[in-house]
């Protein structure tokens, strides 16, 4: 296991792990995967803004999306119940 933190990389055991997760360094695994992220860590408030903005946009579009495939799902059906023939009986 070890922890990174900008340059800095040790190699920890499980015992040493709080420790360095409190301290800010991320936990990773031998294949190194992340498996515990370090605590302090801040994003710029300019980023978060635009995540929240592309979420919101995000969730206009599946609601758009939405609404659309309703819509097509009665068309398809109303369609659907236009076209069926008038059944016909065998030897006719």
């Amino acid at each position: 296991m070890r922890a990174t933190k900008g340059n800095k990389e040790y190699t920890i055991d499980e015992v040493q792990k709080k420790f360095y997760q409190d301290s800010g360094f991320d936990i990773l695994n031998d294949d190194g995967e992340v498996i515990a992220y370090g605590r302090g860590k801040t994003v710029p408030y300019e980023d978060h803004m635009q995540a929240v903005r592309e979420v919101e946009r995000l969730q206009k579009l599946c609601a758009n999306l939405q609404e659309e495939k309703s819509d097509l799902q009665k068309e398809l059906e109303t369609l659907k119940a236009e076209k069926k023939p008038a059944g016909k009986k065998a030897g006719e």
